[in-house]
């Protein structure tokens, strides 16, 4: 034994331990020697990776018939696919030959030179069959046009029978049965049939969409059942097949999406951002007819909806990406639901420029769905859908007398207000400037009906502006509509010639905390980008020197104090590139552009004038993104008059 220098025992390599030393404990047998595993063991290991739970062993066989040829496909499930699961199809079929190796590991006939480049087919690796094989009792029935007769195969915990004769139509049926009955333990981790059938049923949806000329049938317990039939394989059909699996009403709240860049193309259709759900499950990605939950393509997706939806809402949405087959690399899971692009960079640059282009073109719309969540709040529960209002209270008319008519001869309430056009023809609120009101209609003028948004006709508690359009009305929330407007104006002016400041006579002083005060300082370049130059002033204040010109008449401590609020929750977000591909600086830039804007806008409780109302309706229809306020939420609600007359059953 030697002594090292730090008095402890090393032991060389050719002496014995002592034998009083503890040692490690060996399990028996597991050192005894090196052996090749059964077959059936080695297809059982691998069938763990491919068939996770029933709806992953639908999707292969789904998938085989899709590359088949199919046109129709019809699925039945039973016990959430637990017990059963049979899908038919009228694809080309298999002959004898082609069923016996069928059912062999890396037996494939959708690679026939061997090129992983150049994958064609949703299925290559060979290992679907028989890993389900190897765990159920797996029937194979399938007919080629043209023959004669049908042959069978059956596999049973991976033990596989012969090939016999049998009577079918054209085309293949694979009945699974009994899934995992010879990897018991791998039962125990499926949830409830209704969860595992629900799993199934998702799947079904995600592969009708990317294949809309297809027919699916798919029927069984714990399922509604459905039929998605045949759609032409265009934008057309593509936007129909979508329609069935989101609703009639997303055909009415989303933009069409149409681009291609170096050698990609990406087309489909994008919810409006005011149509949204709590999950990101109707996000909907095909790339080369393949549904895919790319991390890359949902960045890209977060990234377009990233200031224009509320951060715990999810977009609707379904697009499919083609490109050459070279350019995206599918063998990266079994499961095949992740992909690896070529140029990253290309791909999320393309999708997020084309959904911003596609909701910027969309203009100012609002989701139906917000009308429609207005006139079920009005509706009576349980009603025939007319709104019955409730009896009133004795007296509660008695000596009511009409309010005098003060309002102008277009029934617009015009208090004094320190806002207005000024000499050159802009509205003002609070010192915001409005850039189109020039382009105002007259008070009461028929023409301003015909706008999108109507002709303002009223101010509801200082907060809400009610104008008519020529088929209905539109609910205005007018502090969340020019938050927007604020905030899309100055991202322009930062992009072009930069925000223009204006120089304050008497400098204001802001008191802070000490934390604030160094987040300003070490900020002061990009906030001068902003338009606010400022610096320390002392160790809890700052001296604030120019604002932007826009905000110069507004309260200028909450402005600073907004912009440190938002520094403060950017701060979480500066390392790296972002989802939305933006700099760590264009983000933080942006993030307190919103925040400020928010402080900078009308707030409620601010009276309008007619003018100011129309010219704030007007911008709205010129600006991007109007429809929805920095926080994702809704700025106007429209409400058809037919929607009106069904609440006084006139309809």
């Amino acid at each position: 034994m030697n002594e090292t220098a730090f008095g402890h025992r090393a032991t060389l390599f050719d002496e014995e331990p002592d034998a009083e030393a503890p040692g490690p404990t060996r399990k028996a047998g597991v050192l005894a020697g090196v052996r090749r595993l059964d077959p059936v063991l080695v297809d059982r290991i691998a069938a763990g990776e491919v068939v996770e739970r029933p709806a992953s062993a639908l999707k292969e066989l789904v998938e085989n018939a899709i590359d088949a040829g199919a046109r129709a496909i019809e699925i039945t499930l039973e016990g959430g696919g637990a017990k059963l699961i049979r899908v038919a199809d009228d694809g080309h079929g298999m002959g004898p030959d082609d069923l016996a190796l069928a059912v062999l590991r890396h037996a494939t006939s959708k690679l026939p030179d061997g090129d992983l480049s150049d994958i064609r087919t949703l299925g290559f690796r060979g290992e679907a069959l028989p890993s389900i094989g190897a765990v159920a009792h797996l029937s194979i029935t399938s007919r080629r046009a043209g023959d004669e007769a049908a042959h069978a195969i059956l596999v049973e915990g991976g033990r596989t029978g012969p090939v016999r004769p049998a009577a079918a139509p054209p085309g293949t049926r694979v009945e699974i049965r009994d899934l995992f009955f010879a990897t018991p333990a791998r039962l125990k981790f499926l949830k409830s049939p209704r969860a595992e059938a629900q799993a199934a049923a998702e799947i079904v949806r995600r592969l009708a969409l990317a294949h809309p000329a297809i027919r699916f049938t798919l029927a069984g317990d714990h399922l509604s059942g459905g039929t998605y039939p045949a759609e032409t394989d265009d934008a057309a059909g593509f936007l129909r097949r979508a329609a069935r699996l989101f609703g009639a009403e997303f055909t009415a709240n989303a933009a069409p999406v149409s681009a291609s860049r170096e050698g990609l193309a990406l087309e489909g259709h994008v919810g409006l951002p005011t149509f949204h759900r709590g999950t990101a499950g109707h996000i909907h990605m095909v790339v080369n007819g393949r549904p895919v939950r790319d991390k890359l393509l949902l960045s890209a997706v977060r990234g377009a909806y990233a200031d224009v939806m509320a951060g715990d809402r999810h977009p609707v949405l379904a697009l499919r990406l083609d490109c050459a087959p070279a350019f995206v690399d599918v063998n990266v899971h079994p499961a095949k639901t992740e992909v690896r692009f070529r140029d990253p960079g290309l791909v999320r640059s393309l999708v997020l420029s084309a959904i911003r282009d596609a909701l910027g073109r969309a203009g100012v719309r609002g989701a139906t769905t917000g009308a429609a969540s207005a006139l079920s709040m009005m509706r009576r529960p349980g009603g025939s859908g007319a709104w019955i209002p409730a009896a009133p209270r004795p007296g509660a008319f008695a000596g009511w007398q009409a309010p005098p008519d003060t309002s102008p001869a277009g029934g617009l309430e015009t208090p004094p207000s320190s806002g207005g056009f000024g000499e050159d023809g802009q509205a003002g609120f609070d010192g915001v400037a409005m850039p189109t009101a020039r382009q105002a209609e007259p008070d009461g003028s028929a023409d301003a009906e015909t706008h999108p948004l109507g002709a303002a006709r009223a101010q509801l508690h200082e907060t809400y502006i009610v104008a008519q359009t020529r088929d209905g009305i539109v609910l205005v929330d007018q502090h969340a509509a020019h938050e927007r407007l604020v905030y899309e104006r100055l991202k322009r002016e930062r992009a072009g010639r930069g925000i223009s400041r204006q120089i304050l006579l008497i400098p204001e002083v802001v008191e802070l905390d000490a934390v604030e005060v160094e987040r300003l300082a070490g900020a002061t370049e990009a906030l001068a980008s902003l338009g606010l130059v400022l610096e320390p002033f002392g160790p809890a204040a700052v001296i604030l020197r120019e604002v932007p010109a826009a905000l110069a008449s507004g309260n200028l401590g909450r402005l600073v104090r907004d912009a440190a609020d938002a520094l403060a929750e950017d701060q979480g977000l500066m390392e790296g590139t972002g989802h939305d591909g933006a700099s760590p600086l264009e983000r933080r830039l942006d993030a307190v552009l919103s925040r400020i804007s928010c402080h900078g806008s009308i707030r409620a409780g601010r009276r309008l004038t007619a003018p100011e109302m129309d010219a704030l309706l007007r911008e709205m229809e010129a600006t991007p993104f109007s429809g929805q306020c920095n926080h994702g939420r809704p700025t106007f609600v429209e409400l058809k008059l037919a929607d009106i007359e069904k609440l006084f059953g006139r309809r």
